[in-house]
């Protein structure tokens, strides 16, 4: 019978192997957040797929969030953030590890030369979000045509409603809209 590593804090490891780019830590129900640097996220990736004790070696996901309009705060500094969803296989636990992306130079290393599945989600997080993953092997848009101008999950992209039917605006709605075989929308 093999001795299995006993499991490690990864918050004390990244923290030692890593001072410059451990940010600070968030705790909250019963989830862990590691804030790193930007151009270190990779590095840090690497160390919690391949340390022992870690071995967070399935990447769930990779997520992005758009905080505009706020204001940066010394808790966000940045209007974009992207965070790495890591599960431990080994010892069933999760991670997240999460940098923040600055609007005029919306770039963050591929993690795809960690994680094959990185592919999909950082096309996705580009398509929808326009954070660009340097280095990626194959950065085409994934859900939107491939002209598409802009990235509609940035909140400052207009939502193009429609126009609320109302009692008082009823004949210029109905101007608007498509009309049935008998050349009228029913009211």
């Amino acid at each position: 019978m093999t001795q299995q590593t006993q499991p490690a804090n990864p918050v004390e490891l990244l923290k030692e192997r890593f001072p410059e780019a451990v940010k600070y830590v968030k705790q909250f129900a019963n989830e862990t957040t590691i804030v790193v640097e930007r151009k270190q996220v990779i590095e840090v990736l690497k160390f919690l797929r391949d340390t022992k004790g870690l071995l967070y070696n399935f990447l769930s996901d990779i997520s992005s969030v758009d905080y505009y309009p706020d204001p940066p705060t010394e808790q966000r500094p940045e209007r974009f953030a992207v965070s790495y969803h890591l599960y431990s296989l080994l010892y069933n636990r999760r991670i997240r590890v999460k940098t923040f992306v600055p609007e005029d130079d919306a770039t963050v290393p591929t993690a795809t030369t960690v994680w094959e599945a990185a592919n999909w989600l950082e096309r996705e997080i580009w398509d929808m979000m326009g954070i660009f993953f340097e280095g990626h092997p194959d950065p085409r848009r994934v859900l939107m045509p491939a002209d598409w101008d802009g990235h509609p999950l940035r909140r400052d992209v207009p939502l193009g409603y429609e126009t609320i039917m109302f009692s008082f605006n009823v004949e210029e709605i109905l101007k608007h809209k498509p009309t049935g075989k008998e050349g009228r929308v029913s009211e």
